[in-house]
């Protein structure tokens, strides 16, 4: 496993001086498969706002917000549009009309273009003075509002522990433990809800006992991704493609009770100790035909032996 800082870039540094809106293919946002089971949490919400995007589909999605997120009024008639919102329109202006296109609740930013980041500011702290997000057109982007849609609390509370670490170191060429894990947690963590012997079996990466022999504990499991640029990964699916798994012990499998219960849990302290467990995501039971057979598991350059290191905080 490369080392967090070789896998995942600061988007700060990526950001800061990034003032002109890059131009992506519009052609990526409708290639995003819906169906798939790990977009199933995101689906009520992302699916009739990537119709709004350039190279979306012609009519809003009336799709039911999860019970959690449903607000009043009610989802606008299919074909029908918010007032002001153009037929094809940014990812930012269609973030923003997240609570018109689906009647889901209101995020707690405001989505701009990517000019809107003045040169030389951190986008992190950017976000944090002025509760707004510069976007750009792509699907790294859309994830990551889709993420401040589906988990505020969560996108709310790493924002201020980046700005707190910055604030107190800085930005250094080399970052320190700390904010190397919230990048990694923004760009790739998982949440996973699950009895122990699944997770000892992760953390101990023993894949025949965790996949195959602990296979029908899955159904009492709750995996559910959150990094923006895990998401954008899966677009186009490959076995390789692995998440840094954070384990939640929230009272529920709401998406709304689980935000809540990760935004309380994290601290700079726990991130820094690196509470991860590696997961290939395609190797869940369901999300792979392939993987019903037990020799999917067997290839070791996927599934990795595990190395002799202090495994992450339970």
């Amino acid at each position: 496993m490369a080392p967090a800082s070789a896998q995942v870039k600061e988007e700060s540094a990526q950001r800061s001086g990034d003032t002109e809106q890059k131009s992506v293919p519009p052609r990526l946002l409708v290639e995003i498969n819906w169906q798939a089971p790990w977009l199933e949490p995101w689906r009520a919400i992302g699916e009739p706002l990537a119709a709004r995007t350039p190279g979306g589909c012609e009519a809003a999605c009336s799709a039911p917000c999860p019970p959690s997120a449903v607000r009043s009024p009610p989802l606008p008639a299919q074909n029908t549009l918010p007032h002001n919102l153009p037929a094809e329109c940014t990812c930012a202006d269609a973030l923003n009309a997240a609570p018109v296109l689906t009647g889901c609740a209101s995020s707690p930013v405001r989505f701009v273009p990517q000019n809107a980041l003045p040169a030389g500011e951190a986008y992190e702290a950017f976000i944090y003075r002025t509760d707004q997000v510069p976007t750009r057109d792509g699907l790294h982007d859309f994830f990551n509002g889709l993420a401040w849609l589906l988990f505020p609390q969560t996108k709310r509370r790493l924002n201020q522990l980046h700005v707190a670490q910055i604030a107190h170191t800085g930005i250094q060429p080399v970052r320190g433990p700390a904010r190397d894990a919230l990048t990694v947690f923004d760009e790739n963590a998982a949440f996973l809800q699950c009895p122990d012997m699944l997770w000892d079996a992760l953390v101990a990466k023993d894949w025949q006992r965790l996949f195959v022999t602990l296979r029908p504990l899955w159904h009492e499991a709750h995996l559910v991704l959150f990094g923006h640029a895990l998401l954008e990964k899966l677009v186009y699916p490959r076995k390789p493609i692995t998440a840094h798994v954070y384990r939640a012990r929230a009272a529920s499998k709401s998406v709304a009770d689980l935000d809540v219960w990760v935004a309380d849990d994290l601290t700079a302290e726990k991130l820094a100790s690196k509470p991860f467990a590696h997961l290939p995501v395609l190797g869940v039971p369901g999300w792979s035909p392939e993987n019903a057979d037990p020799a999917y598991y067997a290839d070791a350059s996927v599934f990795r032996a595990p190395r002799a290191s202090t495994g992450p905080v339970s």
